[in-house]
Formats: C-alpha cells, sequence, structure tokens
C-alpha cells in the first residue's frame, strides 16, 4: 500500500493549511475553547485573554479564514462562535495524548529516582533542568 493511497499530497496540504496552520499558535487554541463555551465579541475576549484587541482581531481573523469559528454581527458587536464542533473533538484528542506523553514522563522520572535521560543522553531533573552526568 502506498502512501498516496493512504492519504494524498492535496489533502495533506489542506490539512496543514486549514488546521495545522489554524490552531499553530497557542492564543487560536484558547480562543477555540473560549468561543465554544458560548459566541463571544473581541472585547470579551480580549479581557480573558489579557491581549490586545489587535491581536485578538488577528487570530480570529486566520480562525475565521479556515472556517475554525463563525462571525455573525449583531448590531455593532461581532460574534464569535466555534465553526464545527469536530475541531474541539479533535483538540481534546490530541489533548489526551498530551496528558499521557506528560504522565509516562512524570513516571519514568519517578522510576530513575527523580532523574531522567533525555534522547540525547542529558540527565534531566524532575523539573525538566538538564543535569551534568557527574552530578
Amino acid at each position: 500500500m502506498s502512501i498516496q493511497s493512504l492519504i494524498s499530497e492535496d489533502e495533506v496540504t489542506l490539512m496543514h493549511r486549514y488546521i495545522c496552520e489554524g490552531v499553530g499558535d497557542p492564543k487560536r487554541l484558547r480562543l477555540l475553547y473560549l468561543v465554544a463555551e458560548r459566541p463571544r465579541n473581541v472585547t470579551e475576549l480580549t479581557e480573558l485573554l489579557d491581549v490586545t484587541q489587535p491581536t485578538v482581531s488577528h487570530h480570529l481573523r486566520i480562525l475565521r479564514e479556515r472556517g475554525l469559528v463563525n462571525a455573525e454581527r449583531d448590531g455593532t458587536s461581532i460574534y464569535y462562535s466555534l465553526g464545527d464542533p469536530r475541531i474541539l473533538e479533535a483538540m481534546n484528542i490530541l489533548r489526551s495524548f498530551v496528558a499521557d506523553k506528560i504522565q509516562e514522563a512524570g513516571s519514568r522520572r519517578q522510576e530513575a529516582g527523580g532523574k531522567m535521560q533525555d534522547a540525547g543522553g542529558k540527565m534531566q531533573d524532575a523539573g525538566g533542568r538538564i543535569q551534568d552526568r557527574a552530578s
């Protein structure tokens, strides 16, 4: 079976453009979760994220262009909502994966007496700080 029969180059490109670039910033991930709770306007999102209005507007534009959020005008305000609940389902699967990896890493650190080797063979303490092997 070839990789082409599993996923086409066009599909990979589109997934990267719409999903990876869309959620590739922590602020955009947080925005998705906030607008999933209920529709919110830029002012509310600015306060919740503690960032500037231009920053929120920039990230919302990126999310809107990719269909990840919807915008609906109500008088002078624009309210943003989640474009498709499946995106949060996918994000929650990824969150679960990351939580499992963090837990596994913590277990390995405990088993190693609070120290763990990274892929480069350097020792890390429980806080992730690199330790000289001599210590």
